[in-house]
């Protein structure tokens, strides 16, 4: 990778630290409001901490975008030091964060700022594979053209066992939350144009869901870009986890699987229980 040039990224593409440090990617976490008390995304809070205070009080955490100040203050180290920063956020339809990322950048020069349209680890495909254009040579501008161009080729999905955070955080109704909960509907929500929609409803024990699921989405990998698969979850039986990241090495030949736990950004909006597989494609989905 150039020496000129780093990678950064908001805390909601929820990379491993294995992969942050194998791909010296820098992180700006996001606020998340849970009681009173402001905390730092990964910093000093924890998924774990979000369904601790729900299943105690019932509330569930907010989550607010980095401002102005806060994207000046994690960039301008690296631009002070003569640094290009590519910068990934979460997609501009779900927060503010990317225009505000593009606000500092314009005052500081030298950030170049990329819409992920996506969130979780569906933009983390995207850090990665800048990571890799950068270690073949590519330019920072290169770099940046193709990693757009890709966006629209994240397959970005995710399977919920219960409705309940979304129906508390005003992203469902209580009608469908309680026809989903009579049916024993697993809704399979899918990222498009960097908006969440259901794609698909699932019918059944979640285990047994997220089999069928996996199967929906990968049995057919003539479309499907092999070199890397992101097995991403809230909170699942860590058997479980394993079960699906077994199938998926069964059902497709990815050159690497990654398993990763998603943040408190994703958490405090789909709550436990909640498994996504993200690829990336071909061609635009």
């Amino acid at each position: 990778m150039s020496l000129n040039t780093v990678i950064t990224s908001d805390s909601t593409t929820d990379l491993s630290r294995e992969l942050r440090e194998r791909y010296n990617v820098s992180v700006m976490p996001l606020k998340i409001t849970l009681g009173d008390k402001i905390y730092t995304d990964g910093v000093d809070i924890t998924p774990d901490d979000i369904y601790a205070h729900h299943d105690k009080t019932g509330e569930l955490p907010k989550t607010s975008a980095t401002n102005v100040g806060d994207c000046l203050e994690f960039f301008k180290p690296f631009t002070d030091a003569g640094k290009t920063v590519i910068h990934f956020t979460i997609s501009s339809e779900m927060s503010s964060t990317y225009n505000n990322a593009c606000l500092a950048a314009e005052e500081l020069g030298n950030v170049y700022v990329i819409d992920t349209k996506n969130l979780s680890t569906g933009g983390g495909l995207l850090v990665v594979a800048a990571a890799e254009m950068l270690n073949a040579g590519l330019s920072a501008k290169e770099t940046v053209e193709k990693t757009r161009a890709l966006a629209p080729c994240v397959d970005a999905s995710f399977v919920i066992d219960s409705l309940e955070y979304l129906y508390k955080g005003g992203r469902c109704s209580a009608l469908a939350m309680f026809g989903a909960n009579l049916l024993k509907l697993k809704p399979c929500i899918q990222v498009k144009d960097g908006k969440m929609d259901v794609a698909k409803k699932y019918r059944g024990k979640f285990s047994e869901v997220l089999k069928q699921y996996v199967k929906d989405k990968i049995s057919d990998y003539s479309d499907i870009e092999l070199d890397r698969v992101f097995i991403t979850h809230a909170g699942c039986d860590p058997e479980l986890v394993n079960e699906i990241v077994e199938l998926v090495r069964k059902e497709v030949p990815f050159k690497e699987v990654f398993m990763t736990r998603a943040g408190c950004t994703v958490s405090s909006h789909c709550g436990a229980n909640t498994l996504g597989v993200l690829f990336i494609r071909k061609s635009p989905i």
